[in-house]
């Protein structure tokens, strides 16, 4: 059992000795934030202290004395503090269990939930039109997106990811129309798209006249040959930053299959639509809309909403939970899609949107545009070649994507420090080299039920142990807020930890305790096994080898790892 599991037992079972009933289904335990308070701290005098008729401060002193006088495992001290807060202070020996723990469960168990045990859960992100490759903005939400679903994997989750593919409507034509007149030789129309990609896949189509999708003439049909051409790049780029999808949803297919006019008939059946100047709008403003949004158009063409609207109501047969990730320009939809959502007949909270703030991206220190449609864009494609498909991973996933960020193109690819995938990922080759050298000297790592585990008392390598500790709960918070971020915070700490145990810890060496160089291995273990976890949440890879730039003047050039 966990040390704060045993806690949190040890302080329920007193207060119901103390007389307080009930005794509160949930105690908080948190770690202080000032370590000098002790590892451990709960607010549960304050919260109890109505209930039992007492004054926080007595009923925090009376649970300390009563955990004093019977200690949980490990306790080796508790004291009250402030109003009533009371503070657990620990044997070093719980850390010691953590890292039994952290490698009996290894890669595939450690920090693993089954919260989601039976709920399915789709992921819908990217979702960018065909209409020409991704650029480094949709890198954001794509890298976004495929570590959300890992930690609804990690969760227990059963886990689809998809794309949404926008291939019908107005800018598929103007795409379309764009490609032709570059074909013909002449200039792309007002609202066509202008990047250099249209010149370059105009070239394409015109030699490709054994294209499937040749007509008559012998010329391929730019709408079919771009999009097949948008599809495949943006496949091929997703697929190098290690991002599979499960599910590349057409939006034609629904118009094939029915879906549109169905879900219509649902939506009237239902009372939600009416109709108005010869429109059939959707009364999205009876659930928290600002106004009511047209569906069909007096034309008698859907608009964009009604297909987005009978997609969800598709996803909705196939999974009990959704997971959408927008850019920052989809902001509005939130509370419209919601709304069609309610009115068919399914809770909104099962409908969870995250919007991606913008990203500038830098390099020589001026900031470069990414517009698709004016062709001053930076391709997704080319930020991977440069900067390596871990490096822009890891980068995209650094803040919340609340925020927005600045992807400094110069540093990411530089094998520095500074860059904090380069900074995470030596950790990990460093710990190959650690194990490396152990195994050339002949040592034996042994049984961890051998090691004496005791010896690991110096304070970077409690430090270390309270880190991987806390990955299990990093995992779960991440995944209910949808926060792959704070992996990302959690992963660049240990390896803090991790390079300064070290530098101050030697593992290896003449005048070191065997049984200490032991210890320290099965430490370093540990400490591989949470690296890993951690950067496959991110889906960025864990290298056993590597090599850094250096000044020449301070290190040996090309110092290994």
């Amino acid at each position: 059992m966990d040390v704060r599991d045993t806690i949190i037992d040890a302080v329920r079972t007193a207060l119901a000795d103390l007389g307080v009933d009930p005794v509160p289904a949930v105690v908080q335990l948190e770690r202080p934030g000032n370590p000098d308070h002790g590892d451990w701290s709960t607010n549960v005098a304050l919260a109890s202290a109505k209930v039992a008729g007492r004054n926080p401060r007595e009923l925090g002193t009376q649970l300390a004395e009563r955990l004093e006088a019977s200690p949980p495992a490990h306790v080796v001290g508790v004291e009250v503090a402030g109003p009533g807060f009371v503070n657990f202070r620990l044997a070093d020996s719980w850390l010691h269990d953590v890292l039994v723990d952290v490698v009996s469960d290894g890669t595939d168990g450690w920090g693993r939930h089954d919260e989601g045990a039976g709920t399915r859960v789709i992921v819908e992100f990217v979702s960018a039109n065909p209409t020409g490759p991704l650029h480094a903005g949709h890198g954001r939400g794509a890298c976004y997106g495929d570590s959300v679903a890992r930690l609804y994997d990690r969760c227990g989750y059963e886990v689809v990811r998809e794309f949404y593919i926008n291939d019908r409507g107005l800018q598929m034509q103007n795409f379309a129309a764009s490609l032709a007149a570059r074909a013909a030789g002449h200039d792309v129309p007002e609202d066509g798209y202008h990047g250099q990609y249209i010149i370059d896949w105009a070239a394409e189509m015109t030699g490709d006249s054994a294209s499937d999708s040749a007509g008559d003439s012998g010329t391929a049909d730019p709408m079919e040959w771009g999009y097949a051409r948008a599809l495949a790049a943006h496949k091929d780029v997703l697929e190098s930053l290690s991002i599979h999808f499960d599910s590349w949803f057409s939006e034609r297919s629904m118009i094939a299959s029915g879906a549109i006019d169905a879900t219509l008939a649902d939506l009237r059946a239902a009372g939600a639509v009416y109709e108005e100047g010869g429109a059939v709008w959707l009364r999205s403003t009876d659930h928290g809309d600002d106004k009511d949004r047209v569906l069909i158009k007096s034309d008698g063409e859907p608009t964009y909403l009604m297909p987005d609207v009978a997609y969800h109501r598709d996803k909705f047969g196939r999974a009990d939970r959704l997971v959408n990730v927008f850019g920052a320009d989809h902001h509005g939809y939130v509370a419209r899609m919601h709304a069609a959502m309610a009115l068919l007949g399914h809770d909104p909270a099962e409908l969870e949107i995250a919007i991606t703030q913008l990203v500038n991206l830098q390099r020589d220190g001026r900031e470069v545009r990414l517009s698709k449609r004016t062709g001053e864009m930076v391709e997704l494609a080319d930020v991977v070649d440069e900067v390596g498909a871990d490096a822009a991973r890891f980068t995209y996933l650094l803040l919340s994507v609340d925020s927005t960020q600045t992807f400094d193109m110069d540093l990411v690819a530089s094998q520095v420090n500074e860059n904090p995938v380069f900074y995470v990922q030596y950790a990990h080759a460093r710990i190959h080299q650690i194990v490396h050298r152990a195994t050339g000297a002949g040592l034996v790592r042994g049984s961890l039920a051998d090691a004496d585990l005791s010896l690991l008392v110096h304070p970077r390598e409690l430090e270390m142990l309270r880190a991987l500790h806390e990955l299990p709960d990093v995992v779960a918070r991440a995944c209910r807020e949808r926060a792959p971020h704070q992996v990302t915070t959690w992963v660049r700490d240990l390896a803090s930890s991790f390079h300064g145990f070290y530098h101050d810890c030697r593992v290896l060496g003449d005048g070191i305790d065997p049984a200490l160089t032991v210890a320290r291995l099965w430490l370093v273990e540990g400490a591989r096994i949470g690296l890993a976890v951690a950067l496959d949440l991110l889906g960025v890879g864990a290298p056993t080898e590597m090599w850094r730039d250096v000044d020449p003047d301070r290190a040996p050039a090309g110092e290994p790892a």
